[in-house]
């Protein structure tokens, strides 16, 4: 049963990494909407689609779950909700492949807050896996990062914090407890904080139907994958295994809008993935 709920824990994770990578191709493919208005559209379909999957899930009992929601409980709506914000202004403010290249960094900030948190021991395959996908980074930025895209950078790495943030907190709380109720809360705190550098709530259709997309589709299903996976998964595993997203999100928008990464990004991605498998493959073998 254990090794079931694991190999469950480790799809649901790797498939979240796939839904989240398609972020920087439909910010690509927005026209004229502001950042913050963006964000606000979709982080209320975030909570929205939360909401109705919670709905689905456990009926009227949905209400109750909003409820119970405890205090400390409240970290992951806060982290989750400055993760969101400070991961699409990234995307607007540099490179696809730079956003997702610094959130590839995931693991070690998760390792070392699971660690000093939990005291979750940190395994010898884990680190080799950290290693490998580090190599894989380093090999895609060989290239250096521009001046211009510094901001970007920042926004990335203060994202990389945050959802460390969020998914040691995760695995802090009680064994079956559901935390479906704060993921979803985040929307709503992401859509308030964004209103006062909001310029407009208007937006085109083109850029609305885009932004519910990345509110349902990308973050929607893709952390309510990562809320469901990381209840089985130790904290140092879930944003490692979630590290397809680093290789596929410069692909999709090298397909799709000719943003060409240069081949260092397409050799790094390779050796990313190939951490991602062996970091799964040894997770089974120990499950």
């Amino acid at each position: 049963m254990q090794d079931q709920t694991y190999r469950r824990g480790v799809s649901y994770i790797v498939l979240a990494g796939v839904f989240l990578s398609l972020g920087g191709l439909f910010v690509r493919f927005l026209d004229t909407a502001d950042p913050w208005t963006v964000l606000f559209y979709r982080s209320l379909t975030f909570t929205v689609s939360v909401s109705l999957f919670m709905y689905l899930r456990d009926g009227c009992g949905v209400v109750q779950r909003f409820q119970q929601i405890k205090p400390l409980e409240l970290i992951v709506t806060l982290s989750l909700a400055l993760g969101f914000m400070s991961y699409l202004l990234s995307l607007f403010t540099t490179s696809v492949a730079n956003t997702v290249l610094i959130l590839s960094t995931g693991p070690v900030f998760a390792a070392l807050l699971g660690w000093i948190v939990l005291r979750e021991t940190v395994n010898h395959s884990t680190w080799f896996a950290m290693v490998l996908a580090f190599a894989g980074v380093a090999i895609m930025v060989s290239g250096g990062i521009d001046s211009n895209d510094r901001l970007g950078v920042l926004y990335a790495f203060f994202a990389v914090f945050a959802f460390a943030v969020m998914i040691v907190t995760l695995r802090c709380a009680p064994a079956g407890k559901d935390m479906m109720a704060p993921t979803a809360l985040a929307g709503i705190l992401a859509a308030v904080l964004s209103i006062g550098f909001l310029p407009t709530f208007s937006i085109s259709l083109h850029d609305l139907i885009l932004s519910i997309c990345l509110g349902s589709l990308q973050i929607g299903l893709g952390f309510i994958l990562i809320t469901l996976g990381s209840r089985t998964v130790p904290s140092a595993q879930v944003p490692l295994l979630g590290l397809a997203e680093t290789a596929l999100s410069p692909l999709w928008v090298w397909i799709f809008v000719s943003e060409t990464p240069a081949r260092n990004t397409l050799l790094g991605g390779t050796v990313v993935l190939c951490a991602v498998a062996f970091q799964g493959i040894s997770g089974l073998r120990r499950f």
